[in-house]
């Protein structure tokens, strides 16, 4: 025993020392950073053989593997930055689950081409021998472009005095001006001419770890002797391999088909690059993206889309972020369109949804905060400065001879006057640690759309409060493409006026943090949970969240939805950070749940408890065998219906009514709150007693219909069946006349004659039409009349309490036995004015309780026994003793 517990104290002491050796790595980088994970997967080892208990023992060797892992990362990093004088860039270490990698691989075909993960660096002999390499894949062209197609050609075949000189083909004689012709593809050429910088031939370039074959020594790419290039690009999860050859789509006329430099014309790595994203995304009749997606894609930098036009922007913040990082090389810049006439096109020289580069930032003499913007389509509009925020020099505004055609600077004011999207690209790097997540998600039901229950929920702890970014990544499946090309066809057509309508078919996605109890545990829904922050919805296949946590609190982040049309999506979460993140599935709150569905329909939509006809709203039994917290979610399919829940005592799960809720408020264990809620709405009741109760599922107002899914949720097992609708494998029997008060008459009664056979029975009771005067009843079956009489059931509590009419009430049931119960009567019951339960022509002047005055007119107490066996009641008569 001694000796286990030195041992113990042992692996305590080194774990702490791994410990901080890891806080120490977080805060380092370099030789020094790769030190500390050395030594700390060196002392989580011994600690591993040191522990006495098998858990702890796997726990602390996963941390070893995962340090060696980083360590091993590290010393890539660094190799890689020796090469290209690049600081060292992330990559998720963490081990994945079988059902992540078949995820991952899963994901790797589109189209009908696969692109598996990227494991290594190609072979130079890959790009060599005689052969020439023909990639098979089908590129699709637009109508417009077949029309000038010339056929796929190779570079010597389309510049034939080039032949002999090959290097023209990797190597910028002058500086490159970018554009695009014929293709639909601005988003991407867009990206391409803002990180030039980051691709072109200096040191850093990030092109020698994107592009093979590539000649290092020039850094530039090289001619593929065989013609078969390979590029890494990161989608669907990962980094990945795209292979194509060198032919380009040839043209019959003067325009373009491709990615041309209009003072290199002969330099075709753009095109290299542009065709093999554009293999991934379906083909030249590119259907439409944004270059903050492209960039992710071509680079693997983290996209965020800043909206311009929001009320929540902060300028000045913003400004000085973009021009720091742009200035420290540790972000990529482009701009978004959106929808406007062509009246203001051609006013404004902007081009409606449509994409522009960024090529610099400065502030002029003035003060003038300037971003200089290009426009990618060649030939194209260029702004006219009509309108400007800044009186700006001649030079600032359209294309200049010295500088990149279609460029102009624009001040920041009317940036974000006339644009709707800021991209902005950052380079890893600006972290130290990073965790991959890979997750499928099959669409919720409707009825659970505008909920949490399906959604993926993510636990995230961190040891410090420094800042957290999340990327959700959505995988390219082939059937999102399909519904692009069919919105864009439909549009074309003149069925829609917008390409931002085209691509919001897509659906919308979001991100969002939580602080809940316990901590780190799932969260029902958003409303009335403590939100921390919420990004907006986009139909962005990326979106980010920032955030800086709460040190040493698990928060929980859910991954949002809106309208995604596909049945099952592939998704990435992948976490960025300085510290290192404990990341899970968020745990649910109450380990115990049973989720069942019904509806609103004509005969069960029964109104709020204001209604008589509360008792015919959709119930459930609920049976609880310990005592502890209950939470109720109730969704609908109708994302404006307001709606309620509540848990109520009701004898053991019987059915209830209005008068239960407002008549008798002790009945109600819990409920959601006296406001109804649209759509959706929860309830918590933090401590239930064993036994059954029922819960009540209504709309605010009768008649109102729709599809609804309830999910309970306690600490201990439960059940939960159906509450029968009162005339369920009953027998419903209306009295004659309805239940009418004479003037100055407390109690009226009625006889209860054929029952033949011993029967269960119970009685309703209603106002009809709803009186407005105050009016409380009572409704009882006795048995003989005058003080002798015996009570076999009452409406209200056991002490008989009096009810509301315009709210309804019943008794219990009884058995009614002939044999022991003759002589048997329904009495009624009242406490009011003369108002109270009367007819409307019954002549209140005089005293006559006789059955012809009460049959008149319309008003008073719709009465109805509810029994097995065949029942019937007489006629009214006054019954005060």
């Amino acid at each position: 025993m001694r000796q286990q517990q030195h041992s113990h104290h042992q692996a305590a002491t080194m774990e702490a020392r791994a410990l901080e050796h890891e806080r120490r790595l977080a805060h380092t980088s370099g030789n020094e950073a790769l030190q500390h994970a050395i030594a700390a997967a060196d002392l989580y080892m011994q600690a591993a053989r040191k522990s006495t208990n098998a858990s702890e023992r796997d726990r602390l060797s996963r941390k070893c593997k995962e340090l060696i892992a980083l360590g091993e990362r590290l010393k890539e990093n660094a190799k890689a930055a020796s090469a290209a004088s690049q600081p060292p860039v992330p990559e998720s270490t963490r081990p994945l689950a079988t059902a992540e990698k078949v995820i991952v691989l899963g994901s790797s075909r589109l189209r009908g081409n696969v692109f598996p993960p990227w494991d290594a660096v190609p072979d130079a002999n890959t790009f060599a021998g005689e052969g020439v390499h023909s990639d098979p894949s089908v590129f699709s062209l637009s109508p417009e472009q077949q029309d000038i197609f010339a056929g796929w050609k190779r570079p010597a075949e389309i510049f034939p005095d080039c032949a002999s000189k090959e290097d023209s083909f990797m190597a910028a004689a002058t500086e490159t001006d970018l554009a695009q012709d014929l293709a639909t593809d601005c988003s991407v050429v867009a990206s391409l001419c803002a990180a030039f910088r980051h691709l072109g031939p200096n040191k850093g370039s990030l092109l020698p770890s994107l592009m093979y074959p590539f000649n290092h020594e020039a850094m530039r790419p090289e001619v593929s002797k065989n013609g078969k290039y390979i590029f890494r690009m990161n989608f669907n999860g990962c980094w990945r391999q795209v292979v194509i050859d060198d032919r380009l789509p040839s043209s019959s006329t003067d325009r373009t088909l491709y990615v041309v430099d209009q003072r290199n014309p002969r330099l075709i790595w753009p095109a290299l690059v542009e065709k093999a994203y554009l293999k991934i995304r379906g083909g030249y009749d590119f259907p439409g993206s944004n270059s903050g997606t492209d960039l992710h894609a071509l680079t693997g930098w983290i996209p965020e889309q800043i909206f311009l036009q929001s009320d929540d922007i902060e300028l000045d913040q913003t400004w000085r972020r973009v021009k720091l990082a742009y200035d420290q090389r540790m972000a990529i810049l482009t701009l978004g369109t959106g929808n406007m006439s062509a009246e203001e096109e051609e006013t404004l020289g902007l081009v409606r949804e449509h994409d522009y580069a960024i090529l610099d930032l400065r502030i002029d003499d003035s003060g003038n905060r300037l971003f200089l913007v290009k426009n990618p389509w060649c030939d194209s509009l260029v702004w006219t400065g009509v309108g400007s925020a800044a009186t700006l020099n001649a030079h600032t505004v359209g294309s200049t001879s010295d500088h990149m055609t279609n460029t102009f600077w624009m001040p920041f004011e009317d940036v974000l006057r006339h644009f709707d999207s800021l991209y902005v690209n950052w380079n890893p790097a600006l972290f130290t640690y990073r965790q991959d997540h890979h997750f499928s998600w099959d669409m919720p039901d409707k009825t659970e759309e505008l909920v949490f229950t399906h959604n993926p929920q993510y636990s995230v702890h961190s040891p410090s409060g420094k800042p957290i970014w999340v990327l959700l990544s959505r995988h390219w499946q082939d059937d999102e493409l399909d519904i692009l090309r069919q919105r864009r066809a439909d549009r074309d057509r003149g069925d829609d006026s917008s390409l931002a309508n085209v691509s919001k078919q897509l659906g919308f996605m979001a991100l969002a943090l939580f602080a809940t109890t316990p901590p780190g545990t799932r969260v029902p829904l958003a409303e009335g949970h403590r939100c921390l922050q919420q990004g907006p919805y986009v139909d962005s296949p990326n979106t980010l969240l920032r955030y800086e946590p709460t040190a040493n609190v698990a928060q929980t982040l859910v991954v949002a939805q809106g309208e995604l049309p596909l049945p099952k999506y592939s998704f990435t979460l992948s976490f960025f950070s300085t510290t290192p993140l404990t990341i899970s599935q968020a745990a649910e709150p109450l380990p115990y749940h049973i989720t069942v569905s019904g509806a609103w329909t004509r005969r069960s939509a029964g109104g709020s408890a204001a209604h008589a006809s509360y008792l015919t709203n959709p119930q459930f039994a609920l049976t609880i065998s310990r005592p502890g917290p209950v939470s109720l979610l109730l969704s609908s399919d109708v994302s404006d219906l307001p709606v309620h829940v509540a848990l109520l005592f009701s004898g053991g799960g019987q059915r209830v009514t209005a008068a239960d809720v407002a008549g008798r408020g002790r009945d109600v264990v819990g409920q959601s709150g006296a406001e109804y809620q649209r759509g959706c709405t929860y309830a918590y009741v933090p401590n239930v007693n064993p036994g059954t109760y029922t819960i009540v599922c209504s709309t605010f107002e009768p008649g109102q219909l729709g599809k609804f899914s309830l999910r309970i949720c306690a600490a201990t097992q439960t059940s939960v069946k159906p509450v029968l609708a009162d005339a369920a494998g009953r027998l419903r029997t209306p009295a004659p006349q309805p239940a009418v008060f004479g003037d100055g008459e407390a109690r009226i009664r009625a006889p209860v004659i054929n029952v033949s056979r011993l029967t269960r029975a119970s009685i309703i009771a209603r106002s009809f039409p709803p009186t407005t005067a105050p009016c409380a009843i009572r409704v009882s079956l006795e048995v003989g009349t005058g003080c002798n009489k015996t009570v076999l059931t009452m409406s209200g509590d056991d002490g008989g309490e009096f009810t509301d009419a315009s709210l309804g009430l019943r008794t219990t049931e009884v058995d009614l036995d002939p044999d022991a119960h003759n002589n048997l009567w329904l009495v009624v019951e009242r406490i009011g004015g003369s108002g109270c339960c009367t007819n409307s022509t019954t002549n209140t002047g005089s005293s006559s309780s006789s059955s012809s005055s009460r049959a008149g007119g319309t008003g008073g107490l719709q009465i109805e026994i509810l029994s097995d066996y065949p029942v019937r009641l007489g006629g009214w008569e006054n019954a005060d003793e």
